[in-house]
Parts: C-alpha cells; structure tokens; sequence
C-alpha cells in the first residue's frame, strides 16, 4: 500500500486524492471524491472528521450502501486488501471448521435480521470478542445497530488512514 504525507494529498487534484483515499470507506470512492473540496487538512483527525461528516449527510439508501459494501467477517470472499489483513490481524483467516461454521451462521442470524452486514472495527478486538459482540449486536433495534455500523466503519476508516498517511502519528 503507497503511504502519503497530509502535504501530499492537501495537493493533490481531485482524481489522484480520489485514488488515493478512494477505499478508506469499503468501496465507496465517493466520500474521499466529496472530502476534497475540503482541503486543506491541518490534521489527519481533521481529514477523518470531514471523511466521517460526508457520510452522516448522506440520505439513508448511501449510508446502506456503504455499510453493505463490507464483507462478512470470517468470509472467503473477495474483499479490499485492506479488509483481508484487518481480519487476518485476528486470525479470522484461520478459523477451525467448528469457529467458521458458527461465525457464519452468527453473520446469517445478523444479515437476515438487519439486511445488511455485521460489521465491527477488528483492531480493537479478539476472535473471541468478536463474536461476543455478535451476539450481543443481535439484540439491538434496527436503528441502534445501523448507527453502530457507521460508528465502527468510522473507527476502521481512522485505522486506515492512520497507516496510509505517513505523518499521522504527528497529527
């Protein structure tokens, strides 16, 4: 993955900051295309902070989209390369057959239960916490789980942009 500095992408035209943080939002090019009016950026936090404000102004269809353009967890899928080394970071890569089997009937009961995926930021987690979570993520309402879903996505999109932009820490 290319790192860039806060200077780099401040500078950068539309089309290349596009490429460049067109998938800190899973597959969702659009929010890193709608952040760029909003150069310059003092801060990686400040960068998030209108990354995470395009999202919230999205009407309800957009906000769906982006949640379901994440994978389930524990899938064999085809998913962005930054999905696949956050879930091998928990070994979700390397589940037993009885761990996959349950984590995927968990990601079933949760799909069917909110039409979309269950969805929570892996660093900040175990195997074992993740599916805790699940459960525990089963009981909420609809609403409470959709506002959670864009919270964790926002956590998983400051880890993302922690580790591309080269200056980060200093933000």
């Amino acid at each position: 993955m290319a790192q860039y500095s806060l200077d780099e992408l401040n500078h950068m035209d539309q089309e290349r900051f596009t490429r460049a943080l067109g998938e800190i939002f899973e597959q969702t090019p659009a929010i890193a295309t709608q952040t760029w009016h909003q150069r310059p950026f003092a801060t990686v936090d400040s960068l998030h902070q209108a990354m995470v404000a395009v999202v919230q102004a999205q009407p309800l269809p957009q906000q769906l989209s982006l949640i379901r353009a994440h994978p389930d967890l524990g899938s064999k899928a085809k998913m962005a390369p930054s999905s696949v080394q956050e879930q091998a970071s928990v070994g979700l890569d390397q589940l037993t057959a009885a761990e996959f089997e349950s984590l995927q009937a968990l990601n079933q009961a949760y799909r069917d239960r909110f039409q979309f995926p269950f969805i929570v930021a892996v660093k900040e987690h175990t195997k074992d916490s993740i599916l805790a979570t699940l459960r525990q993520r089963l009981t909420h309402d609809l609403a409470t789980e959709r506002q959670t879903a864009l919270a964790e996505i926002a956590k998983i999109a400051n880890y993302r942009l922690q580790a591309l932009i080269t200056d980060a820490s200093s933000a």
